[in-house]
């Protein structure tokens, strides 16, 4: 598998590089994510979390307690999707779904001490992961992508594309 990861990731470079370096921002800023998703998925995979349930984590650590619509609008998921999400979580003891205050048509999301506890693990793997992606860039270039890539959210939010 790793093998296969890697011949990816230098078909991308190999494409970057020689085949189309100056293709549209767009592809690139793509290409990027996809690397960058791949790597972290390899590494929670290593602790038996999906990629597709580390964005409902990362919410659920900083606010327990949401609806499930209020994780679904967070995490930028339609309902059935995080319906699945949290059902296959609920599965791994990861999270727990709870009414409150007896209205049974609200669930309400909490982690269990395993989904809590997972935060100490996985917060330093996706740090480091970073650190990575930033290894021989300095901080004004780090500064100036950052600044562009938060520049781009802003052009296509205003012009209403999302």
């Amino acid at each position: 598998m790793r093998q296969k990861n890697d011949h990816t990731a230098q078909q991308v470079l190999r494409h970057w590089r020689e085949e189309v370096p100056d293709d549209r921002l767009a592809h690139l800023v793509r290409d990027a994510a996809r690397v960058l998703t791949k790597s972290l998925q390899l590494r929670l995979a290593e602790h038996d979390v999906s990629f597709g349930h580390w964005a409902f984590l990362r919410v659920l650590w900083v606010t327990e307690g949401l609806t499930q619509r209020e994780l679904s609008d967070q995490v930028g998921l339609m309902e059935p999707t995080t319906f699945t999400a949290l059902k296959a979580m609920e599965s791994q003891g990861l999270i727990e779904r709870r009414f409150q205050d007896g209205n049974r048509k609200k669930i309400y999301i909490y982690l269990t001490p395993k989904g809590r506890d997972l935060k100490d693990v996985l917060i330093p793997i996706a740090e480091e992961l970073n650190e990575v992606a930033r290894r021989g860039l300095s901080e004004s270039e780090i500064k100036v992508v950052h600044r562009a890539l938060l520049g781009i959210i802003e052009n296509l939010v205003d012009a209403g594309a999302v």
